[in-house]
């Protein structure tokens, strides 16, 4: 298809724009990337301009893919970027009536919904784009109508499961089961599509009905999913997961991870960094939630195993690739500089064959080749660093971004459920690894719970909260007071072996869960705020203590609270009173303390979602200048 097209334009059959969308589709279809990727962003730019109808069409085609790729590949930040200025542009010259421009609607409304799942912007763009399919199925029920507007709502659907949304996942599948009713209705032989789709509406209101406790209607769908053929399709099983995993089912969720890769063993032989992400990073997080420490091992040894083959095999793809484009380039200047050496030898010709012209043209050509071969050289240059600073960069963000990934699995995302007791908390690094930790250990009716925060940022500081939060578990264990626990940790962490300099601040409590006595003990950390009172919450006053880590031999002081039955206790980070807006202004301790007197509390989980919300309208756009974490 991709030589079919080249040869096609060089044949003035097909346009420079049509030709680079079908040799972006090739390259798609062949699973290269950023061939595709080249070539879709070279028809767009070709046609950006043009007004001829066919010129449009691929324009239009040529985003719809892209955009679709990088949805793919969790990119929502590019493919708004990419989506929104093309959406304008075709409602400016009237074509926005095409399935393309209704396919740009719903990949920008769905990437909008990944940062902010109430975004009404994204709700209204979403609707426009389904009224929209459900006009071009009035105007003619066409099986390419209906399966346009079905795969449509499977990205909505997708992504409001993705980010939690699952009253509007119970909406739109809703919408699904609407259309394929009329498609089975209208096609019933094409049975295979119509498996797939019901095995998609199935398992995605699975998801969404267990997100919202419905947890006998989830089981319920969840069988219905298990009774289609395409539930035992890799891709069928990979979804079947992800429900698993909301449903905190992690026997089954190991069991299905192992048929996944059984599936797929002669293609899992050599790793990708996305195979890793998909599959191996999951099935490490459910032998955690099962704590088997044998199988937790093991998996970790794995991936350690594999990545830097993985991280090889994906830096010698793109460089293959890269070099795919730079000789496409190369071609592209050749062919201009063989139409400019033409038409200089025209126009001598022209001007005649006198001995002056012919010395002339000599110099010229001379000249223009010297540039040419000078311009060849330092485009040469220039390509083998770009090569070599994208591996670079590419290889550091997806090493960091499985780390991020470990690191977030080190912190838990599961709360005891003890009478009486609600908890919650969330960490945000404000790179893609930080240094906050928070952590809880329960037994009997006795609850250590820790927030710290370590110097700096990035890979030194996440090192650094890993070893603080070990300890943490590991003393604790010991049934050791606030005081002896932080003292114990300093000991560790400070000293020779700290080259770095590094400290952590800590507030770590005891809560007694039957009497309500809570002892702590506050290491340069940010005081806490409890609830209730006659002002109906205030900071808690408490005696100094110097972060841990900055002196060897301190003997940290602990104190107590008689009893915080009934009363609210929230402990957070410096990223939260001194979140920065883009006038520099800090959202501040007495925001956060009228806030906290003011909230409903209408559970722990809601608290921490609402106070997130009100931070980032604080921002307002701004980047974050630290890392957030706050538990209640």
């Amino acid at each position: 298809m991709q030589s079919l097209a080249d040869s096609l334009e060089k044949a003035g059959v097909l346009s420079k724009g049509e030709s680079y969308y079908w040799q972006g589709y090739a390259n798609y279809q062949m699973g290269q990337r950023e061939l595709a990727e080249y070539f879709w962003q070279e028809s767009m730019r070709i046609t950006e301009k043009s007004t001829d109808a066919n010129d449009l069409f691929y324009y239009a085609k040529s985003a719809s893919y892209l955009t679709s790729q990088l949805c793919r590949y969790a990119e929502y930040a590019a493919a708004l970027h990419t989506a929104l200025p093309i959406i304008n542009r075709l409602e400016k010259i009237h074509c926005d009536s095409t399935s393309e421009y209704t396919n740009l609607l719903i990949f920008a409304g769905c990437s909008q919904m990944y940062f902010d799942k109430n975004d009404t912007t994204a709700i209204k763009t979403l609707e426009r784009a389904y009224q929209m399919h459900k006009d071009r199925i009035k105007q003619k029920q066409s099986k390419t109508a209906y399966r346009d507007a079905v795969a449509g709502i499977v990205n909505i659907a997708y992504i409001t499961v993705y980010t939690k949304g699952y009253d509007k996942g119970i909406f739109w599948t809703d919408r699904m089961s609407n259309l394929l009713k009329e498609y089975q209705k209208l096609f019933p032989k094409d049975e295979e599509y119509i498996d797939k789709q019901w095995a998609r509406y199935y398992i995605f209101r699975a998801t969404a009905l267990e997100g919202l406790g419905h947890h006998h209607k989830a089981e319920k769908a969840y069988q219905a999913y298990l009774n289609k053929k395409f539930s035992n399709t890799t891709e069928g099983l990979t979804n079947a997961s992800d429900f698993l995993t909301v449903a905190k089912r992690w026997d089954e969720a190991v069991a299905s991870y192992r048929t996944i890769m059984a599936y797929l063993k002669e293609e899992l032989d050599v790793y990708s960094l996305d195979n890793i992400q998909r599959y191996l990073l999951k099935k490490y997080r459910a032998h955690q939630m099962l704590n088997q420490q044998d199988s937790i091992n093991q998996t970790a040894r794995q991936i350690c195993e594999v990545l830097d083959s993985a991280i090889i095999k994906n830096r010698h793809l793109d460089a293959s690739e890269l070099h795919s484009i730079h000789v496409r380039d190369m071609e592209i200047l050749e062919g201009e500089a063989r139409s400019a050496r033409q038409r200089q030898i025209y126009t001598i010709l022209v001007v005649g064959i006198l001995i002056i012209a012919f010395s002339i043209y000599s110099l010229i050509r001379y000249r223009a080749n010297k540039k040419l071969r000078k311009a060849h050289n330092e485009l040469k240059v220039a390509y083998d660093q770009l090569e070599e600073t994208t591996t670079i960069k590419e290889r550091m963000e997806s090493e960091l971004r499985i780390a991020r990934d470990i690191q977030m699995s080190m912190v838990p995302s599961t709360f005891p459920l003890y009478p009486g007791l609600a908890m919650y908390a969330s960490m945000t690094p404000a790179r893609e690894v930080g240094g906050d930790l928070y952590g809880y250990l329960l037994y009997d009716q006795k609850l250590y719970f820790v927030v710290g925060d370590v110097s700096g940022k990035g890979v030194p500081a996440s090192l650094f909260m890993a070893q603080a939060t070990r300890l943490f578990q590991t003393l604790a264990k010991q049934g050791m007071t606030p005081a002896e626990i932080c003292t114990r940790i300093n000991d560790a962490l400070s000293g020779e072996d700290n080259e770095g300099s590094m400290f952590v601040t800590m507030f770590l409590g005891l809560l007694d869960l039957q009497t309500g006595h809570l002892a702590f003990c506050n290491a340069g950390h940010n005081p806490p705020i409890l609830g209730g009172g006659d002002n109906g919450g205030d900071f808690i006053p408490m005696k100094p203590n110097a972060p841990i880590g900055v002196l060897p031999g301190l003997e940290f002081i602990g104190e107590e609270i008689e009893s915080i039955k009934g009363r609210p206790l929230f402990i957070y980070t410096d990223g939260l009173n001194e979140a920065e807006n883009p006038a520099l202004e800090q959202y501040g301790d007495n925001r956060l303390l009228e806030f906290l007197r003011n909230c409903s509390y209408e559970s722990a989980q809601q608290v921490i979602e609402t106070i997130t919300a009100d931070i980032e309208r604080h921002r307002d756009g701004a980047e974050p200048n630290d890392d957030l974490t706050m538990m209640i």
